[in-house]
């Protein structure tokens, strides 16, 4: 397992290079959406229209941050769990997304669209939020304003930590991991 530093957004290099249990530190811009913004978006897609923003090589933080405090870009920022995105997942992916950030599984569909469009999901630690939060320098909303937390923001982050959990050739630490420790 490896530790690198990724400026996003991601290119094919990065992506290519990380493995299922590397840890990653990521700054640059990404973008958040949940479920009901990633209907609207696989809404728009299907209707050939433009997406609030140009997904290509992009990372989509699964989250709904919390009102920021004062001197705060955000308050808690933790992971919502990712497979209530799986149903919209594939066709973001084949429009050009190369990196989610959630909790939890994902289902075979996903994952082969992951192989298939060299792609990756990276996991943030749940119940850290606040900790998570601090390596958000920047936030605003960019789309869905009236879906509240949820609406899709940019965020600028400096060193947010992330561990690979399907790596772009399917490697998947929840299934690798467990093996590891069986096997000491």
């Amino acid at each position: 397992m490896q530790q690198y530093s990724i400026q996003l957004p991601l290119t094919q290099e990065d992506v290519l290079k990380l493995r299922a249990g590397d840890s990653v530190l990521l700054s640059g811009e990404l973008y958040t959406a949940r479920d009901a913004a990633h209907k609207r978006l696989v809404e728009l897609a299907e209707q050939n229209k433009e997406l609030p923003f140009d997904i290509l090589n992009q990372t989509i933080y699964y989250v709904g941050p919390a009102p920021a405090p004062k001197g705060h870009a955000v308050g808690s920022a933790g992971p919502t769990t990712s497979y209530r995105m799986d149903a919209y997942t594939p066709k973001l992916l084949e429009l050009g997304l190369k990196g989610m950030i959630g909790k939890g599984k994902r289902n075979d569909a996903v994952i082969e669209a992951m192989k298939k469009h060299k792609a990756v999901y990276f996991g943030a630690t749940g119940g850290a939020a606040a900790l998570i939060s601090k390596g958000i320098e920047k936030a605003e909303v960019i789309a869905y304003p009236d879906l509240g937390a949820e609406a899709i923001h940019r965020f600028t982050v400096k060193n947010f930590p992330v561990i690979v959990l399907i790596d772009s050739l399917g490697n998947n630490l929840y299934e690798t991991g467990p093996e590891q420790y069986r096997e000491i």
